[in-house]
């Protein structure tokens, strides 16, 4: 769903990018006699400021392009026409473009950050709740129903099922370091995707495996090491649940 918003509004702020400073360079055109050409440009660099800040990198590079070239065609003479003759005019409209280019940059900069931030917090909340489940005694059914809908959405999985009597080595399946083991292959930190048709995150507790999860990827959706980290964390919270089953079984 955050994917489809966020796309959604990256395609608004392209659709902005384009319009925006052609109508605010439009808009300027009964002062440009007596507004300076460098005053202009700076009003069309807040158009760019506002669409880098509001969308993705290419709406900003759009807004940079657009904004350079509509200050070019209504603000510098010969009025009305793609060429500039002087080159005062020349230099700002190069400035305009590379100004707006780095404010891209740095907008771009600043909202992954933001997300990666918050994408962090979000993680540690997640195993907080679930360690608190477990520490208030809650029946290791609940911790696991809640785990494997976690994971599900996590991972970007299919689907998610625990597998309590499996323990047996499985052809592929999450480490406890994240990357994933393919038979002898290693699927590495910089790998992005999970491998295969299926794949095991198993349980363990003090060093015994108490059982799997089976997880089924969505072929192609990038999953970053961080998320198959926390992935491991969760499978280490639902053993936590699974000890006292254990010592009454």
């Amino acid at each position: 769903m955050n994917r489809i918003i966020q796309s959604h509004r990256d395609a608004i702020a392209i659709v902005a990018g384009l319009v925006l400073p052609v109508a605010v360079a439009g808009a300027l055109v009964p002062f440009r006699g007596s507004f300076a050409s460098t005053a202009s440009a700076l009003v069309l660099v807040a158009v760019v400021v506002a669409v880098a800040a509001n969308g993705s990198r290419v709406a900003g590079y759009i807004a940079a392009a657009s904004a350079s070239l509509w200050f070019d065609f209504f603000l510098t003479q010969p009025y009305e026409r793609f060429a500039i003759t002087h080159r005062p005019d020349i230099e700002t409209a190069i400035s305009l473009f590379v100004v707006g280019i780095a404010v891209t940059e740095l907008a771009a900069r600043n909202r992954y950050h933001h997300n990666v931030a918050v994408e962090e917090s979000d993680y540690i909340g997640l195993v907080c709740y679930l360690s608190e489940l477990v520490a208030s005694g809650a029946p290791a059914n609940q911790v696991i129903e809640r785990a494997s809908a976690e994971l599900i959405d996590l991972l970007h999985l299919r689907d998610c099922k625990f597998d309590p009597t499996s323990t047996e080595a499985s052809v592929t399946s999450i480490e406890h370091d994240g990357n994933v083991s393919h038979g002898r292959l290693r699927w590495g930190a910089h790998q992005m995707g999970l491998p295969g048709r299926q794949l095991d995150l198993f349980v363990q507790s003090r060093g015994q495996v108490l059982g799997r999860f089976v997880l089924v990827p969505t072929p192609g959706w990038p999953v970053p090491l961080q998320r198959r980290v926390i992935a491991v964390a969760i499978a280490d919270q639902v053993g936590a649940a699974l000890v006292p089953r254990l010592r009454s079984a």
